[in-house]
């Protein structure tokens, strides 16, 4: 069953750039939102991190913690960052992608004709208290951080 608006956020610990574990838990009592994407500095996926590094005042403003995730390294996760200047965390979820699992967000999908497993671009905010107050399956990279402050009155 997918998740819904509403629903309990799927706790996690995932490590950082930096190797340094992350979890959801430890920020609760802030809204986070985290975005799933399918591989560092690849044309969506840098547009989507730039989108987010470009609105990033309105989200810091707003004590709003900004989380990527996908099943790139820590490695690939610094070179992204220190590249595109992103001031926001990047999180690995290693093979077979539990975390991006439990959000529905790795799965069969379909690029160009051909079927793999691999990590769907979803995006998801977490109120405070860690519930679901909205999620993006539909997600325009370039775009994804203006509708979310946006949708959220704060643009």
């Amino acid at each position: 069953m997918a998740l819904q608006i509403g629903d309990a956020a799927p706790d996690f610990s995932l490590p950082d750039q930096n190797g340094t574990s992350v979890s959801l838990a430890a920020l609760r009592g802030q809204r986070v939102v985290i975005y799933f994407y399918p591989k560092d500095d690849t044309p969506g996926c840098t547009k989507e991190a730039c989108n987010f590094r470009d609105r990033w005042g309105a989200f810091e403003a707003q004590g709003i913690r900004v989380l990527g995730i996908s099943k790139d390294g820590a490695s690939s996760h610094s070179k992204f960052i220190g590249k595109y200047e992103l001031p926001f965390t990047l999180l690995s979820d290693a093979l077979p992608c539990p975390v991006a699992t439990a959000y529905g967000s790795y799965g069969l999908k379909t690029f160009m004709g051909k079927e793999s497993m691999g990590m769907m671009r979803h995006t998801f905010v977490i109120d405070p208290e860690g519930k679901i107050e909205r999620l993006y399956t539909k997600v325009k990279a370039e775009t994804m951080a203006d509708q979310i402050l946006t949708d959220l009155g704060l643009a």
